[in-house]
């Protein structure tokens, strides 16, 4: 009887509580905890989708890191390189952009926010058609068409089947439509921020707006900015399709476009060699965690 008590007390105590939580605790495990687990087993294993998986141990990613020429070549440093431009230039244009928006009236704000929140809600068709046009690689796309006209080339250039200028206009196209969920966080976060802050920092000497941006907005504002960069992080190292669509290729022009995500996708669905694109895979998720990890550090609170 003793024991029954608390038990009931816990159950009426906190028992709403986890009744609301256990649908999302069961989709959670479901769709996140489990696909992980499977594909962390699975990479220890040689699996066709035919056969049942057959146990390698360490073959995968010894194979990965020391045989896989094109992954250690092409895929793994596109991958760094696109998320080390796109993810803190994206962060960083997604802060001074909601900042610079938190300065304006309510109404011209809330227009602004819309127009660069829209193109992070556009679908991937729509968002290749307009890029494709205007890089096209015949004479009437349109940078090509401006360009000729300024006499600044003397003909057309293939910038979607150049390796040359393939990733930098992956890298174009991405952040114009990173803009998304992140930037939109903190520009709650900024308004938020309680305006007498501002007016005691000034008392106390203050009285640049970089300074007020230092030492008052992003401190007030920690964890909107941890959100920001960790969907940031997210995103950049999810993006797969750009190279693809934008190419129209699978693999990108000599490897240039190539990210993780389509060496995920060539092993996984056009080799199915599942076994290998579960090790690939698990590589991309434990660059995530530790830049997640760098972002948690830098913007955790302190409390």
């Amino acid at each position: 009887m003793n024991l029954q008590n608390p038990l009931k007390r816990w159950a009426v105590k906190e028992g709403g509580a986890y009744a609301f939580l256990s649908p999302y605790a069961l989709m959670f495990i479901i769709f996140i905890v489990a696909p992980v687990l499977m594909a962390a087993l699975l990479s220890f294993t040689f699996f066709d989708t035919i056969q049942f998986p057959r146990w390698i141990g360490l073959k995968n990613y010894i194979v990965l890191l020391t045989q896989d020429d094109i992954f250690m070549r092409y895929v793994l440093p596109n991958t760094i390189q696109f998320a080390v431009i796109v993810g803190p230039g994206g962060y960083a244009l997604a802060f001074i952009l909601a900042w610079m928006l938190a300065q304006l009236p309510r109404i011209p704000r809330a227009v602004f926010a819309l127009i660069l929140y829209s193109p992070s809600m556009t679908s991937g068709v729509a968002m290749t058609v307009v890029w494709q046009a205007f890089f096209s690689g015949d004479p009437n796309g349109y940078l090509n068409s401006f360009l000729l006209q300024l006499n600044l080339i003397q003909e057309p250039i293939q910038w979607l089947q150049s390796p040359q200028y393939l990733m930098p206009v992956m890298i174009i196209v991405t952040l114009w439509s990173s803009m998304g969920i992140g930037f939109l966080a903190m520009l709650a976060g900024i308004l938020e921020i309680n305006p007498e802050l501002y007016e005691a920092a000034s008392l106390d000497g203050v009285s640049s707006r970089f300074q007020e941006i230092f030492y008052i907005t992003i401190p007030s504002m920690k964890p909107q900015m941890l959100f920001g960069a960790v969907m940031a992080i997210v995103s950049t190292f999810q993006a797969g399709a750009i190279g693809v669509t934008l190419s129209g290729s699978n693999p990108t022009p000599q490897y240039a476009g190539q990210l993780i995500v389509n060496h995920i996708e060539d092993y996984g669905f056009l080799r199915y060699e599942m076994g290998y694109a579960a090790a690939v895979s698990v590589v991309l998720l434990l660059m995530v965690l530790f830049f997640a990890r760098v972002a948690n550090r830098l913007f955790a609170s302190e409390d």
